[in-house]
């Protein structure tokens, strides 16, 4: 029985017996936490949980599914694919476990000429969950399975959830003895080879809480409405029913599989048991899934990229290519593989042949541009490989594998998989942080060219006199394909760049807004057959011409070529909403503060703007909640924003502002939102209504020189994400002070009073405190050699060893000769001494900067009347000031 109509058998038994039979979602999912449809619930997800409400009780489909988090096993395994179909029935709170279990019974053994797939029912096998008894019974009274064939098994293998909170229960699993051909018997616990599971059954049943793992977390109750979910995998049905040893062999891979071992001039399975012919299978497995899996992703929209989904897709095109080559077929193989993959996959997927030529024209081209790659990078890390294996070392030097990347556009995930495969390990730490170094390189190189440092405005003008203007189509397109004129590094002019390189490109034509009237310019890609490439900064060095500085991040791209210049939508999503928010606040920054408030600077990007004009004195909190409030009014009346062209003098006459610092030519463009509201000369990007920019929000009011204040504000999204924050932060407070929102600035207020009135208390408390110590300590003074003498340890840093040691002074007898030496360690550990002798302790020659130095060895100064100094451990102080004494009476204190 061919798989299509193994899946046409699927969907049609379910739609006779109540079933919504569902068409398969594209491949790419909105889903945040997903690249991809990876199980065949995924779709059904939000009904299961209860985030939405089913449109249908039943439902039935054969989804697309892409799972590539292991696909360097894919191959070496025959159970697992990166492309697989998951025949699923689903019931949102209608039938359960009863009705669940006897159609998937029904389905299987019932004969091919009744719709069913005649599975032989002395050769099912099942398991489930140790605590289900419920299912236990239900298997043996619905269908006459032996106790010996339902298998128990525990919450690793039969207990289902997705990970978090939420819906999760028992499952039951089919499994099909393929006979001992395959392995040992004894069910699946004693060989899942041979034993083969076919349909997985999932009872939604129960609420599971936090916890991590597949065991462990509480299961909080019964759900409200149960739900079934279950999922039959296609390509194991159809390795079954058309009685082949694995997936790879079906029908609708089998055909490439075949193709790929002819091109390469080897046999499929052979001699399994010699090395290297297993090697082989394992490629010729890679190619086959590979090339389906290519087609697949390629059929619904996915493009090869460096990034995301468009990096999986280019990794599993070029894994089938480079396992072409390794099995010895050096010319192109994808316009030999792919439309067999076609013809495979058209009866069940009609749209794969409809839309074939766009998918095998994407193909071919990721196909040469990296046999380009390879041809060099292959050479490369051998050589390496060699040359650290004869070194005898065991791991490739992050630089090599730097040098494969950045010089080669060798991906660094293909050099791991063939450094491993000759016994190499990669020091992907030193490769980490060279890609470090690159990107901090790249946007050091990015600033330097806005500032004109790399490329010489002359090489531009040539390029203006020789081409003409470009024909710039920023506010019409995010899109265009377009021919590069010319590329220019820091030495001029040159043919071709390569990976790595940043340069100067000029297109014929272009999408990308160019950084003008406070608007940084566009982010996005250029693409083309045998490059990649990241626009960093769009500029307009001379009028009419437009400037990219970008980064080849893989290929070559060469004078001449023909690419596809894509700006990012959502980078021009958030600078559009950015733009016309500055117009918005400029505009209601003049409603409040009156007309003479003028912008004189302004700048935007997406989710944040600024806007600097002349006033005087900061702004009341009062003044910004008005200007706030009327921004956000004009947002909320979604004023309509349009444009005209008219003449300078046309644009004055109806009152539209413009920025004295800007050029115009004949004719100027004049942005309006609601009318007269806002009108301001502008080149650029706008929303088509006010509500488009979602909020603006203040989050900074400031002096940015005499007479110049500055407004920051979030806008779109990152407004909303301030907004909240603000809330969480206020809430948090709110909560610590156990008090109303409204009542914080009150609450808050008392209790600065409260702090302050503490400090001062404090600090008279100390005050108090260092006055009684220096009385005690002035109180214990001895006499040495004449000389009364105090020393003390002090906790402290400098200022309160001197002020100790200076009360203390001013307690002893000013007639007679006195001398304080205080020694303090700092929070930080450091060491710190104070000396400080009196009048008649000078008029007798004795001098503290001389005693601190002859203590610390030089390491201190000041004047015969007060000095310190450090540099000791702190351990050392107390014997330092132990010494003073005797030092004092020794009279070892010549005069300074």
């Amino acid at each position: 029985m061919r798989t299509a109509e193994i899946r046409s058998r699927f969907l049609d038994f379910f739609a006779e017996r109540g079933h919504t039979a569902v068409p398969s979602t594209p491949l790419p999912t909105p889903d945040p936490t997903l690249l991809f449809v990876n199980a065949g619930m995924v779709p059904f997800k939000p009904y299961l949980t209860g985030e939405a409400a089913p449109p249908w009780p039943r439902a039935a489909s054969v989804q697309k599914c892409v799972r590539t988090l292991d696909i360097e096993e894919v191959g070496r395994t025959t159970r697992h694919g990166s492309f697989f179909q998951m025949n699923g029935n689903f019931s949102f709170g209608d039938y359960f476990k009863e009705r669940a279990i006897t159609l998937a019974w029904e389905l299987s053994v019932t004969s091919p000429g009744d719709g069913g797939y005649g599975l032989d029912p002395d050769r099912i096998w099942v398991t489930v969950h140790h605590d289900d008894a419920e299912a236990r019974g239900l298997w043996r009274r619905l269908t006459g399975l032996p106790e010996e064939r339902i298998v128990a098994r525990g919450d690793e293998d039969n207990f289902w959830s997705m990970g978090v909170p939420g819906p999760c229960g028992p499952s039951s699993e089919m499994f099909y003895d393929r006979g001992p051909v395959y392995g040992r018997g004894g069910g699946p616990d004693a060989d899942e080879d041979r034993f083969m599971e076919f349909w997985n059954l999932v009872f939604m049943q129960y609420e599971r809480g936090e916890g991590a793992g597949k065991t462990g977390y509480p299961i909080l109750g019964e759900l409200p409405h149960r739900n079934i979910d279950t999922g039959m995998g296609l390509e194991r049905m159809a390795t079954l029913l058309q009685g082949v040893d694995n997936l790879y062999e079906t029908d609708e891979t089998r055909p490439v599989l075949d193709r790929a071992a002819a091109l390469a001039g080897v046999r499929y399975a052979a001699h399994p048991d010699i090395p290297e012919q297993a090697e082989n299978d394992v490629r010729l497995r890679v190619v086959a899934d590979h090339v389906r899996t290519a087609l697949m992703l390629l059929a619904d929209g996915t493009t090869p990229g460096n990034e995301g989904r468009g990096y999986v897709l280019r990794r599993i095109l070029r894994r089938a290519v480079r396992s072409m080559r390794l099995l010895g077929h050096q010319d192109p193989a994808l316009p030999e593989l792919l439309p067999l993959a076609r013809d495979c996959m058209s009866p069940s997927y009609p749209d794969v042949a409809a839309s074939f030529d766009r998918i095998a024209d994407q193909a071919y081209a990721e196909e040469e541009a990296f046999r380009s790659t390879l041809r060099q990078g292959t050479t490369i890390l051998d050589t390496a490989v060699r040359e650290v294996k004869a070194a005898g070392g065991h791991a490739l030097p992050g630089a090599q594998a730097f040098l494969l990347h950045d010089t080669y556009g060798f991906p660094v995930d293909l050099t791991l998989e063939m450094a491993a495969e000759q016994g190499v390990e990669v020091d992907r730490e030193g490769f980490a942080a060279l890609m470090r170094e690159q990107r901090e390189r790249a946007r050091a190189d990015a600033r330097a060219r806005k500032s004109g440092a790399v490329v010489d405005t002359s090489a531009l003008r040539s390029v203006l006199d020789r081409h003409g203007t470009t024909d710039w189509r920023a506010r019409e397109t995010l899109t265009t394909d377009s021919r590069v004129l010319a590329l220019l590094g820091p030495g001029g002019p040159q043919p071709v760049a390569r990976t790595g390189e940043i340069v100067t490109v000029v297109l014929d034509t272009t999408p990308f807004y160019a950084e003008s009237g406070g608007q940084e310019s566009d982010a996005g890609r250029i693409s083309g057959t045998f490059v990649e490439a990241d626009v960093l900064d769009v500029q307009r060095p001379l009028p009419g011409l437009v400037a990219h500085q970008v980064q080849v991040t893989g290929g070559e791209l060469a004078q001449g070529d023909t690419v596809h210049a894509a700006v990012d939508p959502e980078w021009r999503l958030g600078a559009r909403q950015a733009h016309s928010g500055t117009h918005i606040l400029h505009a209601a920054l003049r409603e409040v503060l009156g007309p003479t408030a003028l912008q004189s600077g302004s700048y935007n990007r997406p989710g944040y703007l600024r806007l600097d004009f002349p006033w005087r004195g900061g702004l009341s909190a009062t003044a910004r909640t008005e200007i706030e409030d009327a921004a956000n009014r004009a947002l909320r009346r979604d004023l309509p924003v349009g444009e005209r062209w008219m003449t300078l003098p046309e644009a004055k006459e109806i009152g539209a502002l413009a920025l004295f610092d800007e050029t115009y030519g004949e004719l100027v463009r004049v942005v309006e939102i609601g009318g007269a509201w806002s009108r301001e000369l502008c080149g650029g990007t706008h929303v088509d209504h006010a509500s488009q920019v979602g909020v603006v929000a203040l989050t900074s009011e400031a002096s940015v020189g005499s007479g110049m204040r500055r407004l920051e504000a979030a806008v779109g999204v990152e407004g909303f994400g301030h907004l909240a924050r603000e809330r969480d932060l206020v809430t948090r407070v709110a909560e610590q002070l156990q008090a109303p929102r409204a009542e914080l600035p009150a609450r808050i207020g008392t209790l600065l009073e409260r702090l302050k009135a503490t400090d001062r208390e404090n600090q008279r408390l100390r005050q108090q405190a260092a006055q009684a110590r220096a009385a005690q300590l002035a109180a214990g003074a001895r006499e040495s050699g004449g000389t009364l003498v105090v020393t003390a340890e002090e906790r402290g840093g400098a200022d309160e060893a001197r002020r100790l040691a200076t009360e203390v002074r001013e307690r002893l007898p000013r007639d007679r000769p006195a001398l304080v030496a205080v020694g303090a360690t700092t929070e930080d550990a450091r060491a710190v001494l104070v000396v400080t002798v009196n009048k008649p302790a000078q008029d007798a020659g004795t001098s503290a900067a001389y005693l601190v130095k002859h203590l610390l060895s030089g390491r201190g100064g000041g004047s015969p009347e007060t000095a310190q100094g450090g540099g000791v451990a702190p351990e050392a102080l107390p014997q330092l000031l132990a010494d003073v004494p005797g030092l004092v009476a020794g009279g070892l204190i010549p005069p300074a």
